[in-house]
């Protein structure tokens, strides 16, 4: 979050790895795969709103918590947070909001989180409601995430259809009549590639490929 640093996920805004010269951040395991998707509806009609809830696997705390579930009796697991506590939110859930405003470029964007740890090994996954600037019909909604880079529909995301691959999983795209203009989906992802190993990788494949190569 420092100023003057860009923090990227190259399918959303690569172009600021490419204008700086020094060091390039690497988001939250939430955060690439939830900018993914908002990308293209944002360019599409504008974001006025979002609230999220996400699922997050024991893996993304690091491998002494996954073997800590594995080893644990299955009538033991529960959810659980993690995360430093201010009194009122998570750092978790500070972290997702900052760094969603600061890659979309909306620093006034409304962004509500609520983050829970569940008794997964590998797979995160995120409730999204969001409210759009104008009418965005859920079937326009799936067009434009169809042709969005690094974003595939599936009727019904989950963390197991997710595994092992690269991209942000989203689906259950529907109205959400709570809101005007108001949209509803779900989106799930492996939190150890797209959500944010590989993110980094590709960050540095990014900034390499404008290199100069030496001639032999």
């Amino acid at each position: 979050m420092q100023d003057g640093v860009p923090l990227v996920v190259p399918e959303v805004n690569g172009e600021r790895a490419l204008e700086h010269d020094g060091i390039v951040a690497n988001p939250n395991c939430c955060t690439i795969p939830l900018t993914l998707v908002l990308k293209p509806l944002h360019d599409a009609v504008g974001i006025r709103s979002v609230r999220v809830a996400t699922y997050q696997s024991a893996s993304g705390k690091g491998a002494q918590r996954l073997q800590q579930l594995l080893d644990e009796p299955q009538a033991e697991h529960d959810l659980s947070t993690d995360w430093d506590f201010d009194g009122e939110e998570f750092d978790e859930e500070v972290k997702l909001r900052e760094e969603t405003r600061k890659i979309l470029e909306l620093p006034e964007l409304p962004v509500s989180a609520t983050c829970v740890r569940v008794p997964v090994a590998v797979g995160h996954a995120e409730s999204v409601w969001l409210e759009t600037e104008a009418p965005l019909d859920p079937s326009h909604a799936r067009q434009l995430l169809a042709a969005a880079p690094a974003v595939r529909l599936e009727d019904f995301p989950t963390p197991r259809l997710a595994a092992g691959g690269d991209e942000a999983l989203v689906g259950r795209i529907r109205r959400d009549p709570a809101a005007e203009n108001g949209l509803a989906l779900f989106i799930a992802c492996d939190n150890l590639r797209k959500g944010a190993a590989l993110n980094g990788i590709q960050i540095g494949e990014l900034v390499l490929s404008q290199q100069p190569v030496a001639a032999s």
